[in-house]
């Protein structure tokens, strides 16, 4: 006698995340001009509609598992390597908004 085994349907692997709150607008501030984005906040853990890709030599992926691995150890912080890729973005956004040519994103690619 054979048994039928019981899947999910498609509603619930397409279901809308629980608990996913969009980042508050008013709480991050913007830019004025042609280059105007979000600064100093970031979506945190959230589902994101837009995807980039990056490439990374073999050191600066390990440097980034070995600073995830050292943020949850010694600071016990926990996050996906994402979230600390999304929060170094928002670090050189905002510091780039507030110094504009003496950040240190214009000194890194003026080099």
């Amino acid at each position: 006698m054979p048994r039928r085994v019981s899947l999910p349907g498609a509603e619930e692997f397409f279901r809308p995340t629980q608990g996913a709150v969009p980042a508050d607008p008013r709480a991050v501030a913007r830019q004025d001009g042609p280059d105007a984005g979000p600064v100093g906040a970031t979506s945190g853990r959230v589902r994101h509609d837009e995807k980039i890709t990056i490439y990374l030599s073999g050191e600066e992926l390990l440097g980034l598992e070995r600073a995830r691995l050292a943020l949850r150890a010694r600071h016990r912080a926990s996050a996906d390597r994402g979230r600390i890729v999304r929060e170094a973005i928002a670090i050189a956004l905002a510091d780039l908004a507030a110094n504009g040519e003496a950040s240190e994103l214009v000194r890194r690619l003026r080099a």
